[in-house]
């Protein structure tokens, strides 16, 4: 039985969807990506910045499937060192606890 089509799939173009496809399959890549460049502004930043870099890194974290208790730790920590180990470790394909 074919899967009907939602409403917004119906109104997207075929390329929009691909480009949409891509994003997801590669989801991962991006958020490692994303992280990298965290890193290094957050060894630059200060104060409220520092603290709105911290919130990105903890999305990032959460949709690479880290555990809550590691992304808090982190966060709480607010050592950018402590992140880049962690970072090598995911890029590795180390475990997300």
């Amino acid at each position: 039985m074919a899967k009907k089509a939602s409403a917004s799939e119906q109104a997207r173009t075929r390329y929009q969807q691909g480009i949409i496809r891509r994003y997801y399959e590669h989801r991962e890549t991006l958020m490692l990506q994303k992280l990298g460049d965290l890193v290094g502004d957050l060894y630059l930043a200060e104060g409220k910045a520092r603290g709105r870099l911290w919130e990105r890194v903890a999305t990032a974290l959460k949709n690479l499937s880290v555990s809550p208790e590691r992304i808090r730790h982190l966060v709480e920590s607010d050592n950018p060192a402590y992140l880049a180990n962690l970072l090598q470790e995911l890029q590795s394909g180390g475990p997300k606890t």
